[in-house]
């Protein structure tokens, strides 16, 4: 399996970087990999799709690591990254920064400092001695709705010039995204740490006391993974903004294909997820080209119908 994801990776790479409203040629682009030559192929590669096939790939990837753990520790199959709020809090910082009109990058810190705050507002809530799934999903549900309620309030009160950015945000958008090498360097630490917990999780699939009767310690896993999987989920929103169905979709894909061990889930996850948003992405930018869609609006319309195929084969299957 991994191969044949390795080789659609490297198919969704040549794609979003040979897609748009100018296409270039595959040739072009291996050219201008090896040896950039000055002209708008150039500009084209280096300065725009590369940079943005790149936060592509990185937000996939994390949102598609964290759907994995989100789901395994709550033990929900519709339990996604964005789950405890961290896409509400993150959109509210992201706002607050476009309505006092800073620059972009005070807009990204301002977004994981919200996404940062959402995080510690529902484990604060949910209570530490009782970290249950099902109090951390209730307090999650509440505090997203708390951060949809002031969304709306700083939609309905910002000027016309603002409302079409903020829109674009909210629904997730890669037009202006770019990554640092510490974008990589986390996506690879969690993997990393993640599949060093590969046989834990494992046990803990099959519920908690199974996995303590194995020798878990269930409280030191949960905390980690927990803290673990809101730290991507909040890199990702971050990055591209709220790009759905993603962390949802993808693991219940790679269930279905037999990709069950974490050992295995977790790095198909992570090459799925990321390829999965460069079409998506690139599908985006040529769909209504030379005019952008949001990739939030192709994830979604790709992802519902995935999803209740999902479903169906589950119903079919139990």
């Amino acid at each position: 399996m991994l191969s044949a994801l390795t080789a659609l990776l490297v198919i969704s790479v040549v794609v979003a970087l040979s897609s748009g409203s100018v296409p270039v040629p595959v040739g072009v682009i291996w050219q201008q990999l090896l040896d950039p030559t000055p002209g708008i192929e150039q500009q084209i590669l280096w300065e725009l799709r590369l940079p943005r096939a790149v936060a592509a790939f990185v937000t996939g990837g994390l949102l598609a690591l964290s759907g994995v753990v989100m789901q395994v520790l709550l033990r929900n199959p519709l339990a996604d990254p964005y789950i405890l709020g961290v896409s509400g809090g993150a959109a509210v910082g992201a706002l607050a920064a476009i309505l006092l009109g800073v620059a972009g990058i005070w807009i990204t810190q301002a977004a994981f400092a919200g996404a940062l705050l959402s995080v510690f507002l529902v484990f604060g809530l949910a209570g530490r001695q009782q970290w249950s799934a099902t109090r951390l999903l209730l307090t999650g549900v509440v505090v997203s709705a708390g951060w949809g309620a002031v969304i709306n309030v700083m939609l309905t009160t910002s000027t016309s010039n603002n409302v079409q950015s903020m829109l674009f945000w909210l629904m997730g958008d890669l037009s202006q995204s770019r990554t640092d090498a510490w974008h990589f360097l986390l996506l690879l630490a969690g993997v990393i740490l993640i599949l060093s917990q590969a046989r834990a999780l494992n046990a803990l699939a099959r519920g908690e006391l199974m996995a303590a009767a194995l020798g878990v310690n269930v409280w030191r896993l949960k905390l980690i993974l927990y803290f673990s999987a809101s730290i991507l989920t909040a890199t990702a929103v971050t990055v591209a903004g709220s790009v759905g169905f993603v962390g949802l979709v993808i693991p219940h894909m790679l269930r279905l294909l037999g990709a069950r061990d974490h050992r295995w889930l977790v790095p198909c996850s992570v090459m799925l997820g990321g390829s999965f948003l460069l079409l998506a992405d690139s599908l985006a930018r040529t769909i209504v080209a030379p005019q952008q869609l949001p990739v939030g609006v192709l994830t979604a319309m790709i992802g519902v119908p995935a999803f209740l195929f999902i479903l169906h084969r589950g119903a079919r299957t139990t």
